[in-house]
């Protein structure tokens, strides 16, 4: 069989995330709540009153009572390296993933290279570290190899599947910055853990060192949600951005 022509890579530096379907907004929080109190009444008092929703949302949040903003659901699709989704899976109560297989079809060769404006260099001990710009020299190094190294973990991948190996052995050849996709779904409550840990934030009461590729997905997860759920987003920031 003749060699084929190698495949010219594609590299990206961003991820994409989609909100792709969702029943979430404030008004399943207050009727969750005032279920305990009001019975099946709970639903008759939604929206008749604003300040004193915001207000019982705050509190929820304040006291942590979490289970109400379990009421609610968001599935997202994400386009990202696939060392976020291994971050991303660390998430598990709260969350659902269904992930793209390179057992059932040919993985594409997108892979991810850093951009200019990401951080390289690490200074300190794991726990007391911080990251500090890298040099045009360091960036340059870094860019060369890594699409060396993709180009040719690639062409490897395409010449075991050309020999007849099967797909889920010959991706072992591939690394983690190929891009994967995955469906995440999650509730409010489950979303607002994620985000404290994964997002750097003024507001934050426990501060997070999150690495920058997941922190962009959670950015972005993030202002879908606040658009969705408004006043649950500012009582999250209002008490810390710690999840009730």
């Amino acid at each position: 069989m003749p060699e084929q022509p190698p495949v010219e890579p594609t590299f990206r530096s961003d991820v994409t995330v989609q909100l792709v379907k969702a029943t979430a907004e404030d008004a399943h929080v207050l009727w969750s709540a005032r279920v305990s109190t009001l019975g099946e009444q709970s639903l008759d008092q939604i929206g008749t009153d604003p300040e004193r929703s915001k207000g019982l949302i705050n509190y929820l949040m304040r006291d942590r009572h979490g289970s109400p903003f379990e009421a609610t659901s968001m599935t997202f699709f994400i386009s990202a390296p696939i060392f976020v989704f291994r971050e991303f899976m660390r998430h598990r109560v709260g969350w659902s993933y269904n992930e793209e297989s390179g057992r059932y079809r040919e993985l594409e060769p997108v892979f991810y290279v850093p951009g200019y404006d990401r951080k390289l260099v690490q200074e300190g001990k794991p726990g007391q570290y911080r990251f500090v710009e890298g040099s045009p020299d360091q960036h340059y190094a870094m860019r060369k190899a890594m699409k060396a190294s993709y180009r040719q973990a690639y062409a490897f991948y395409q010449r075991l599947l050309c020999e007849g190996i099967a797909r889920e052995v010959a991706r072992s050849v591939l690394p983690v910055g190929l891009y994967s996709s995955a469906y995440a779904t999650c509730n409010a409550r489950s979303l607002m853990h994620f985000l404290g840990l994964r997002t750097t934030h003024p507001d934050a009461a426990t501060p997070s060192y999150p690495q920058r590729e997941i922190e962009m997905v959670g950015e972005a997860m993030e202002a879908e949600w606040a658009k969705l759920m408004p006043l649950t987003h500012a009582a999250f920031n209002a008490n810390g951005r710690v999840a009730p």
